[in-house]
């Protein structure tokens, strides 16, 4: 790659940090000049993908390493890739990503069935421990959860009549 070093002195405090003396570790620190050499680093090769890789609006760009071992699929995927199409500021983007991890779970359960796997939930969400280590909040969330659901499936069923 090339060598991107242009003057930027025209900027205000730009070098501020080129005086090896005036950094927080100069007394300590075995200074062999190395530390200013990063800025002219060449970029690894980039990774290439094989799967479909979901990317930000804001880094039109892949960075040099990828996460490919899961790409989106079902309904899940489907809500991420509506996410990606949002700004990284805006809750359009945060609150689909938050649901479709949700949503994943319940995809993950479904293709546990599938496969004739069936997960034993109880201790795969750690109640075992939680009953014998906290067993007064164990049940206090489980009386709030059987509340709400209850009260959940009344106002549906009330809104049908």
């Amino acid at each position: 790659m090339e060598n991107y070093r242009e003057d930027y002195s025209h900027i205000k405090g730009w070098g501020v940090d080129a005086d090896p003396k005036n950094e927080p570790t100069y007394p300590m620190k075995n200074y062999t000049g190395d530390d200013h050499k990063r800025s002219d680093w060449v970029r690894p090769p980039l990774q290439i993908p094989d799967v479909e890789v979901l990317r930000s609006i804001e880094r039109p760009s892949l960075s040099a390493v990828i996460g490919t071992t899961i790409p989106p699929s079902g309904l899940s995927g489907d809500l991420r890739r509506y996410a990606f199409k949002n700004s990284e500021s805006s809750y359009k983007r945060w609150l689909p990503l938050i649901l479709a991890d949700r949503v994943n779970v319940i995809e993950g359960l479904i293709d546990d069935l599938k496969q004739g796997y069936i997960p034993n939930i109880l201790e795969e969400k750690g109640y075992k421990a939680e009953w014998k280590y906290n067993r007064v909040g164990l049940i206090k969330n489980m009386v709030v959860c059987a509340a709400v659901t209850t009260a959940i499936v009344f106002v549906l069923c009330g809104k049908r009549k």
